[in-house]
């Protein structure tokens, strides 16, 4: 059953990967094309939502998620249309809720693997409540202890409802992107070429982050006498 159980991980941690492969489709595509592959996995079909218009499509859906409510307007799960006001809007595809969601995933995942590792290393807020948390593992449970839950839970809510009005502004024709909250201090996406490049960057680091989380966390439940790097 152990090697079974190994087997499938392997399995899992491939297919995963396969999402990284870069890109080779020609930038002009003819639409007559039938049957055409997947460049991300060879043996199947390319998922015809996945147009390569997105930073780091690849063609990398197995389970046919982004060919499912094809018909479906995403904004009303955050705007029903019984609320005045929400007769014209502009449809929420699958696909760009999808990126939506995978975004925030990505960004929650790099800031949390960050702050996993610091923690694990040593660095702690000032304090003795937080000196006395023993790991990244035992913190969760350290902060709803003491209290400080509380707070992280009210940025969550923040962060929910910043979405929300940004995916609503989005369904009334604002011609926002999925993702897309105006945010940059430093000006790093002034310049086009350079804004793709970072989009792709953070979409290729944001998966990265999701996986190493993963690992991160199963390797801290399994081994609870280790810390990072679990060697």
């Amino acid at each position: 059953m152990y090697n079974i159980f190994r087997q499938l991980i392997a399995f899992c941690v491939l297919s995963l990967a396969l999402g990284f492969t870069p890109s080779t489709t020609p930038k002009v595509v003819s639409k007559t094309v039938l049957n055409e592959k997947s460049n991300s996995v060879p043996f199947m079909e390319k998922p015809a939502a996945l147009t390569g218009a997105l930073a780091g499509d690849v063609g990398f859906d197995p389970l046919g998620f982004t060919n499912y409510w094809s018909d479906k307007d995403w904004s009303q799960q955050i705007v029903p249309d019984i609320w005045p006001d929400t007769a014209a809007r502009t449809p929420i595809t699958t696909i760009e809720w999808m990126r939506e969601a995978e975004l925030k995933h990505a960004r929650f995942s790099m800031m949390a693997t960050l702050g996993w590792i610091a923690v694990d290393s040593g660095l702690r807020f000032p304090g003795d409540m937080f000196a006395r948390i023993p790991n990244s593992l035992a913190a969760h449970q350290a902060a709803v202890d003491n209290g400080s839950m509380g707070f992280l839970l009210s940025v969550v809510g923040i962060c929910e409802l910043a979405t929300g009005a940004a995916i609503f502004d989005q369904a009334k024709g604002s011609g926002r992107q999925s993702g897309d909250f105006s945010f940059d201090p430093l000006k790093l996406g002034q310049n086009e070429k350079t804004l793709k490049r970072y989009q792709q960057a953070e979409i290729k680091n944001g998966r990265l982050a999701m996986l190493a989380f993963s690992g991160l966390v199963t390797q801290a439940a399994c081994f609870p006498d280790k810390a990072f790097p679990y060697i």
